[in-house]
């Protein structure tokens, strides 16, 4: 049986790989880490990189904690056990080109024990989407592809169920639009008699490693080409609307704060610089135009 421990373990490893990775992506900026506890057990290492020669701001977390579930919180879980344990890494990329993409990665472990015999409650989950300020086909095909090929090899349905999932999570309902061209989503995410826990994990761990080979692919087809002080704006523009799902609607940040996480590991994901224009309108037959009209669920992007 997988235990906690292990889990834990070997996310700081992908953290660590993603890390390295991404500094060598950048060839200038490094990683600052802060190691933090938390009050009623457990913490975690939060690695922030900024003012780099693409990345402008970036956090690669992980935290394994474990306490007291605040009631509000059991509630949320529809579970009547207050014991937990916690443990993931996530990852939000802000880069400084507006042609390169924004990018999101989460993988995460939960666990309540046994209590006076009643089963365990444990699941897996996580995901990976993207957000691009210009969406550009051949990328989206690229991004989409490679999640349906990790997918492929530990199960056949998982890439159309996770991408459906993805599309329903990642949507701004105030604003009726997608926040970016999606990806893969999956939450509590249990064994079954047809999908091992140690599937799962191995599952949880290849995602994660899947990171680095697919952001590094975008970034370096984009980062080298030329924009205009508009496209700046606009991605400033499009920065202001992930910042209202991740404040409204996200899950993880709503997790942290009512378990009294380290704020500030919990809104790193937020971008340096974004901008509410009133009433903001594209012009007709513009990248922009385009861009919001592709922000719709169930596109199929591999095809």
């Amino acid at each position: 049986m997988i235990t906690k421990e292990q889990i834990a373990a070997d996310y700081q490893l992908i953290q660590d790989e993603i890390c390295r990775a991404l500094e060598a992506v950048d060839g200038k900026a490094q990683f600052e880490e802060e190691k933090w506890e938390r009050d009623g057990g457990g913490g975690g290492r939060t690695r922030v990189i900024q003012n780099g020669n693409v990345l402008e701001k970036g956090g690669v977390n992980f935290s394994a904690v474990y306490g007291q579930l605040p009631a509000v919180m059991q509630k949320a879980l529809k579970v009547d056990k207050d014991e937990f344990f916690a443990t993931g890494v996530s990852i939000v990329i802000h880069p400084n080109h507006p042609l390169v993409p924004i990018i999101h990665m989460n993988i995460r472990y939960f666990e309540m024990p046994a209590v006076d015999g009643a089963d365990p409650v444990r699941w897996f989950g996580g995901g990976i989407d993207l957000t691009p300020h210009y969406i550009i086909d051949e990328d989206a095909k690229y991004f989409h592809s490679q999640l349906k090929a990790v997918c492929a090899r530990f199960n056949a349905d998982f890439y159309t169920r996770f991408k459906q999932w993805a599309d329903d999570y990642f949507f701004i309902k105030h604003r009726e639009e997608t926040r970016g061209i999606g990806g893969i989503f999956y939450d509590k995410l249990v064994a079954t008699d047809g999908l091992s826990w140690e599937t799962i994990f191995e599952f949880s761990k290849a995602l994660g490693r899947s990171f680095i080979p697919t952001y590094t692919e975008l970034v370096n087809r984009n980062r080298n080409k030329a924009f205009t002080d508009d496209q700046q704006q606009w991605q400033y523009q499009r920065r202001s609307r992930y910042a209202e799902f991740n404040l409204v609607y996200d899950a993880g940040t709503k997790f942290g704060l009512e378990t009294n996480g380290r704020i500030e590991s919990i809104l790193m994901s937020l971008p340096p610089t974004a901008k509410w224009l009133y009433n903001y309108q594209p012009q007709p037959g513009s990248e922009e135009e385009r861009t919001l009209s592709l922000l719709k669920k169930g596109i199929d992007w591999v095809s």
